[in-house]
């Protein structure tokens, strides 16, 4: 049998049948998302109609043309991409850059508006590489792009997210590398419409420090990504990370938004997903 009707039949099916939370509820302590992009030989639908019966809320980091399909098993988008270029993300490319403006500024008003009407809660945006630019420019450069979209947000009720991703592994020279920086470049647009997106992957491999820097920046944080490291595999004991010590910090914080799954299954994939549900449900 081929992976991919492996998937759509066998683990569906094991779902179904009870391999699912079905018999054991989740606490209702952290609202849970899961990212698409991990799921390569599932349909937006397939995973949707999985999630839903794994108590899952979101599937996230979808286009809007993938948005309908999680009606149907009253989801919600927790965190939808932003705009793209010939159908590509450009994570290279952001608001550090004046050059990037002239794209970036209406597509991102546009954007904002198709959010606010399927009713979800944020969108996802990033720095762009430094390409030799300082922290001062890029913090300047970033503020001067974001006062022209987050009026936008602030008037129809959605929340820009900026990633943190780490500069040593996956993303080389990305900017919004560290929390300090992205709690700098908070303050300075000093709008509750702009936060971060702290990805707890990517920031361990930066920072480390992950529980106490919760605990300060968690204001500044309005989304979180979930991965084991390294490798951004499996939330298990496999990894270095302890993801119920962190999940106990993030509701301690008063924190109410959503948890987003984003490690990649190197096992099962589904019976994966539940069981870091799970483990994150504290």
């Amino acid at each position: 049998m081929e992976r991919r009707e492996f998937v759509r039949t066998g683990l569906l099916g094991a779902v179904a049948a009870g391999f699912g939370p079905a018999s054991t509820p989740l606490k209702g302590n952290i609202n849970h998302s899961v990212c698409k992009w991990c799921y390569p030989d599932l349909t937006v639908e397939e995973l949707a109609q999985a999630a839903a019966t794994m108590g899952i809320k979101s599937v996230e980091l979808l286009h809007p043309e993938e948005w309908p399909v999680l009606n149907k098993y009253n989801l919600t988008c927790a965190l939808p991409f932003g705009p793209v270029i010939d159908g590509k993300r450009r994570i290279p490319d952001g608001f550090n850059d004046p050059t990037n403006h002239e794209w970036l500024i209406p597509m991102f008003n546009e954007r904002i508006a198709q959010v606010a009407e399927a009713g979800y809660p944020s969108v996802i945006c990033f720095s762009g590489n430094r390409r030799g630019m300082d922290d001062e420019t890029g913090l300047e450069n970033c503020v001067a792009g974001l006062k022209h979209i987050i009026p936008t947000a602030e008037r129809m009720g959605v929340t820009v997210c900026m990633e943190l991703l780490n500069s040593r592994v996956d993303h080389a020279a990305y900017m919004c590398d560290r929390t300090s920086w992205g709690v700098e470049l908070c303050d300075r647009v000093n709008s509750d419409r702009f936060k971060l997106l702290y990805d707890i992957y990517h920031m361990q491999i930066m920072e480390g420090d992950v529980i106490r820097t919760i605990r300060e920046f968690h204001p500044y944080i309005g989304h979180y990504h979930t991965g084991g490291n390294p490798g951004r595999n499996e939330i298990d004991d496999s990894q270095e990370l302890n993801y119920p010590a962190i999940m106990r910090a993030i509701v301690e914080s008063g924190y109410t938004g959503f948890v987003g799954q984003e490690f990649v299954p190197s096992r099962t994939p589904l019976i994966s997903l539940r069981e870091a549900v799970h483990t994150c449900d504290v």
